[in-house]
């Protein structure tokens, strides 16, 4: 049993995969799992599904006709804030690294097994669903929903960010490292630490992802690139956000 969860139904997802029978292969899977899947096997057409359609999450393969993954990647951010799985299957570090530059949240090797994509999936999704709607914990009043330091506003409820009252264009993936960096202000985070709690998979020590979006957050929160005050690299430790920066 793969344990499936009731609310798994209403998550809707859009495959842009060229390789037919592979697609439906992953769908009936998926499916069989609760989730709602649809297919777009063109590159052409996949930004206007995902504007249209507006999916929960996108599996986004790489190499595709009429328009490559990562043009589509890029193109959709400005009007989907959703999760994006990038499919690759390249080994080179460079198309991985140039995914997450484009706004991709996570990416994926292939041939890729249908139940690690799930799980791929139901965690990053969970991620999404449990910081918009508050857990138990808040309830309680244990964990703040909105955190502010000086010009920065960080709300875990919206799942938004603000500086100088200005709204910050964050992608999932990147709010939801902003956000774990934030509320562990103060506090030094390994990437082992980072990866397993937003990947939910352990850190093999190659992996790139969290350095890419670190350098893409700073300058979106007003930090210094080159000499960053909110977002310190601790050298062979991790990252530390600094409250009063």
């Amino acid at each position: 049993m793969d344990g499936v969860e009731q609310t798994n139904e209403s998550w809707r997802i859009l495959i842009v995969e060229d390789d037919e029978r592979l697609a439906e292969l992953t769908r009936e899977y998926l499916e069989s799992n609760g989730l709602t899947v649809s297919l777009e096997t063109h590159g052409g057409a996949a930004v206007e599904r995902i504007r249209n359609e507006q999916p929960d999450l996108v599996v986004l393969d790489l190499m595709l006709p009429g328009e490559d993954g990562l043009s589509i990647c890029r193109r959709v951010r400005p009007f989907f804030s959703g999760p994006i799985i990038m499919l690759t299957a390249r080994t080179d570090d460079l198309d991985q690294v140039l995914g997450l530059e484009m706004g991709a949240d996570d990416y994926i090797g292939k041939p890729v097994k249908p139940r690690v994509l799930l799980a791929r999936i139901r965690a990053m999704l969970r991620r999404v669903t449990e910081t918009g709607s508050g857990s138990a914990d808040e309830a309680g009043g244990e964990e703040p929903v909105r955190l502010q330091f000086n010009d920065l506003v960080v709300d875990r409820s919206m799942r938004e960010a603000w500086l100088s009252e200005e709204s910050i264009d964050l992608t999932s993936a990147e709010f939801d490292l902003l956000w774990l960096l934030a509320s562990n202000a103060g506090r030094v985070l390994s990437r082992e630490e980072i990866f397993t709690a937003l990947r939910g998979i352990e850190y093999d020590g190659q992996d790139r992802s969290i350095d890419v979006r670190v350098s893409r957050i700073r300058p979106k929160i007003g930090d210094d690139p080159i000499h960053p005050r909110r977002i310190k690299t601790v050298r062979s430790k991790g990252y530390l956000f600094v409250k009063e920066a």
